[in-house]
């Protein structure tokens, strides 16, 4: 055989060969494997990473629910201001009322002013 028609043999094995590994290495199995290796590797942190955000998540619902006690408990204070001040005049009246008895026991009026004490 001639030099020539020896590398034209030698070409048509060597690209034979290339094409093969070429369907080899993309067959879908290969490339299943490829993918199962893949999944092998990154599921442990992903299951991680999703147990922290479920984590963060019922942390972030606590501290919601904190908030919005906190806001209603306010808003009720609020509201509760009519009731203080209601709470607040019979307060008053009552003291009135005790000064008057207090000084209707000693035996004068509360609007005269008490005996001077002898001293």
């Amino acid at each position: 055989m001639d030099e020539p028609e020896m590398q034209l043999k030698g070409k048509k094995v060597t690209d034979k060969f290339t094409e093969s590994v070429y369907v080899l290495a993309n067959e879908p199995s290969v490339a299943l494997y490829r993918l199962q290796e893949h999944v092998r590797r990154s599921l442990p942190e992903l299951a991680q990473h999703k147990a922290d955000m479920q984590r963060w998540e019922e942390q972030s619902q606590g501290a919601i629910y904190t908030v919005e006690y906190a806001c209603s408990a306010v808003k009720n204070l609020v509201d509760s201001s009519v009731y203080f001040r209601s709470v607040e005049g019979l307060l008053k009246q009552a003291i009135s009322i005790r000064d008057h008895m207090n000084a209707t026991a000693q035996g004068h009026s509360p609007e005269e002013p008490p005996p001077p004490s002898s001293a």
